[in-house]
């Protein structure tokens, strides 16, 4: 008896420890909006992890603050009123070793960085501020210099920060919380596994300054992700599947497979896509989008289909889903930053078991299917199809498709042009 109850009281120890509360103006960070207090709020984490984990409250008021690296057994809450204010000086977020657009390179921190922390979780109410405005500014500046000398401007050569990088990390929960105004990538999500997304409010500009390439969800060589009852609305893909890309990158060992995905109960606003794959994915399967609302001009399945990449997108499932978007579906050729590398590989992609089911929107266009010309396409199924669309075709030179139900303004669409 005395054995199970010291055991009961050390337990009882590691969870007070675990569960304890770090509140930053606890530990001498001040209520000033102005000061940069990422040094102040970094040793707390680090007091946190060193006395056994708990959580980081940040209380209400404005807290600027470059990149912070959470430690195992730490976690994020922002409480009613919080607002964590990301730096718009690039030399806050430190050179490190990193994982961007599809390749393993040094890129710099996001605003909140985990690595290799389990059961890690950033819950609100409040809100993580990218302050992105003077990383677009001079996204812009940088494009139009570039393209009065004739050249192109690429997303890496304008150094900006991620919102969130999460990397490694099992059993990860975002819960409630509002994550704006990125300078890069909003949430990145890279060798993880058992996520969980929910009631979080995701969204980046469009005007009066875009913001560029601020997607909403990057999932990146990831399993068992889950998106649930969030509004996104940002400048690029909402939900973006990634994994990797160039003619050897199914080879690659930091690359891999996305797969068990669910994106339900979602609001989402304008975007490039509602769910693309693609850009640097070589193996998506098992992704589902259901009852979601669509209130936008954008696809709401994208396939970026890369002539230097093996792909395979397999096993995708589109059902009950309202409202207003530009397309159904949208497939084409995706050239940007084409790069064989030197390799004499022919790169193909397969496209297979794709259904999309119970749609009910207006849309600009039903849809585009034309991928690179080695690609192989079979088993696509729109069941239960109503639209209203100012453009009714769909267009696609693949003959496995198949149409169940499908009305168009009214009319049954039988045929493919």
């Amino acid at each position: 008896m005395k054995k199970i109850l010291l055991f009961l009281c050390l337990v009882t120890i590691v969870l007070n420890v675990a569960s304890q509360d770090y509140v930053i103006t606890n530990y001498g960070v001040g209520s000033d909006s102005t000061k940069l207090n990422t040094h102040a709020i970094q040793k707390i984490i680090d007091k946190a992890e060193a006395n056994g984990g708990g959580t980081i409250v940040i209380p209400k008021g404005i807290f600027l603050t470059g990149a912070l690296f959470f430690k195992p057994k730490t976690r994020l809450k922002l409480s009613e009123g919080a607002m964590l204010k990301g730096s718009d000086d690039i030399s806050n977020y430190p050179l490190i070793p990193s994982r961007m657009e599809g390749r393993s390179q040094y890129y710099y921190a996001a605003l909140i960085n985990a690595y290799h922390v389990d059961s890690f979780s950033i819950t609100g109410p409040g809100t993580i501020d990218g302050n992105g405005l003077h990383f677009w500014e001079y996204f812009w500046a940088y494009r139009d210099s570039m393209r009065k000398i004739g050249k192109s401007a690429t997303n890496l050569e304008v150094h900006r920060p991620r919102l969130l990088f999460i990397w490694g990390c099992n059993n990860v929960t975002i819960q409630n919380v509002k994550l704006h105004n990125s300078g890069f990538w909003t949430t990145h999500l890279y060798q993880c596994n058992n996520v969980l997304i929910e009631n979080c409010d995701i969204r980046s500009p469009y005007k009066p300054v875009p913001a560029p390439s601020t997607d909403g969800v990057d999932i990146d060589v990831c399993k068992k992700v889950t998106i649930r009852n969030c509004y996104i609305s940002v400048n690029d893909d909402a939900v973006c599947i990634k994994g990797g890309k160039g003619p050897d990158a199914h080879k690659r060992a930091e690359n891999g497979v996305v797969e068990d995905i669910l994106v339900e109960n979602c609001n989402f606003g304008e975007s490039h896509g509602t769910l693309t794959l693609g850009s640097e994915c070589i193996h998506a399967r098992n992704i589902i989008l259901r009852n979601c609302k669509m209130d936008n001009n954008t696809p709401i399945l994208r396939l970026k289909m890369r002539p230097d990449t093996y792909q395979v997108f397999e096993n995708i499932t589109i059902e009950n889903i309202t409202g207003r978007c530009g397309t159904i579906i949208s497939m084409a050729p995706w050239k940007q930053f084409f790069d064989m590398g030197g390799s004499t590989e022919k790169p193909f992609a397969t496209v297979r078991n794709i259904t999309f089911s119970n749609i009910k929107v207006e849309c600009k266009k039903f849809g585009d299917m034309e991928g690179n010309p080695a690609d192989i396409v079979s088993n696509i199924v729109f069941k239960d199809i109503n639209v209203v669309a100012v453009d009714p075709t769909l267009k696609s030179k693949y003959a496995e498709i198949k149409l169940e139900k499908v009305i168009v303004n009214g009319a049954p669409l039988f045929s493919i042009k």
